[in-house]
Parts: C-alpha cells; sequence; structure tokens
C-alpha cells in the first residue's frame, strides 16, 4: 500500500471517530440527562373522599314510612313465617307472635320464653319504637348481644324501611312520628334508596319481638 492511500485510509477513519464522537455529544447537550430526586417512578393514586366509610345519616322515620312498599316488606316477611306469626291471635314458634309488636313492650307476649338478654332489653327500652326496631332488624346480635335471634340482620335499608312498614300495618299501637324538620332533603328518597341496587340484589329479614330468617334462624328470645 502506498504512502499515499494509507494517508486517505487513516484520514477517513479519524473523521469518521471525530463525527461519531461529535454527534454523541451533540446529543448529550440537546437530549440533557436528568437524574430524579427520588428513585422509582410515581403512581398517582386517588385521594379516599371518605364517603365509604362516613356513617349513614339517621333514618328520619316520619318522612320515610308514608312512602314505603308495605306490599314489598309483607313478600320480605313471607322469609320469617318459619319461625314467626304475625295473625292476630296467632300461636307462637320458634320466636314470638308478632301482632302489634310495633308500639309493644319487648319480651312480654304471652307463653313465648325469651332470653335474658331481651328481657334486660326490655327494662332498658320499655317500647318497641321505629328507632329500635331499626336498630334491631339491622343487626340483632351487634344491638342486643345474647339474643337468641341469629339472623345477620336487613342490610338494606329500604327493605328495612318496608318490613317495619308492614309489621306496624299488623296491629301497630303507635302511630308514625312527625317528619323530622332539619333532617337531609335525601332522607325523603330513604324508602327507596335500594331500588337500583334492588334490581340485582335480595336481602332477608330478622328476633324477640321481631321478625327472623327462615333458614338459619332460631328467633326465641
Amino acid at each position: 500500500m502506498s504512502d499515499l492511500t494509507f494517508n486517505k485510509v487513516a484520514g477517513a477513519l479519524l473523521a469518521t471517530g471525530l463525527a461519531v464522537f461529535g454527534l454523541r455529544e451533540a446529543s448529550s447537550i440537546v437530549f440533557a440527562h436528568h437524574e430524579p430526586e427520588k428513585a422509582g417512578y410515581a403512581i398517582e393514586v386517588a385521594e379516599e373522599t371518605g364517603g365509604a366509610a362516613e356513617a349513614e345519616a339517621p333514618i328520619d322515620w316520619g318522612t320515610v314510612l308514608p312512602a314505603a312498599d308495605i306490599a314489598a316488606g309483607e313478600a320480605s316477611f313471607a322469609k320469617c313465617r318459619s319461625c314467626h306469626t304475625i295473625e292476630q291471635g296467632g300461636a307462637n314458634g320458634t320466636g314470638p307472635n308478632l301482632y302489634g309488636v310495633v308500639g309493644a313492650r319487648p319480651a312480654v307476649h304471652p307463653g313465648f320464653s325469651y332470653s335474658p338478654a331481651m328481657i334486660a332489653h326490655g327494662e332498658e327500652a320499655p317500647v318497641w319504637t321505629f328507632e329500635e326496631l331499626g336498630h334491631f332488624l339491622e343487626a340483632p346480635q351487634r344491638y342486643i348481644n345474647g339474643t337468641k335471634m341469629t339472623f345477620v340482620g336487613l342490610k338494606r335499608r329500604e327493605e328495612l324501611i318496608n318490613m317495619i312498614a308492614y309489621l306496624h300495618s299488623q296491629g301497630g299501637q303507635i302511630p308514625f312520628p312527625a317528619p323530622n324538620p332539619v333532617a337531609p332533603a335525601a332522607e325523603e328518597g330513604a324508602a327507596a334508596e335500594g331500588e337500583a341496587a334492588a334490581e340485582g340484589e335480595a336481602a332477608a329479614p330478622a328476633e324477640g319481638e321481631a321478625p327472623a330468617e327462615a333458614a338459619a334462624e332460631t328467633p326465641a328470645a
């Protein structure tokens, strides 16, 4: 190879190397690399509004009961008939007869043997008010610890309201209360609250002087 040819090849290689180096430097200037302040990468998580954790507003019985669906409450009570009767003069079963339970004193129905817990509750709360029945039917064991009623309770507020309206229609001894003037406007729709959810759901009732679930209940007292 002549000196001239060698010089041309060497010059070409040098020029290529300089071009590559220049491009790398230029790219590092244009596309600057910044070290992150924190290692890893951030994942945005929506903050919980607390809506699910917020307790439901108390039921304004004076507003929701007049609009309740008594027929729906009667349909729900069909699940309780294996333990309770509700006809006037009906016999006691696993649970007491429930005619006139709304407004009655807890644990006093003739001929029925109540649990000590239910008897004690009757001394503390001498009337089955709408509010008392609401708390009890929502979660019997939680509200009266030691009751023989093993039903888990009526979790859907709409069914709870309809059930109590039906019980009231069967010999209820107290009138509907007056609506609470300061209750949230949302309470007006409480009786229909579960309509959307009810399209794919069903619930069951609940002891003592209240309904019991058909299959797995042993309401007594």
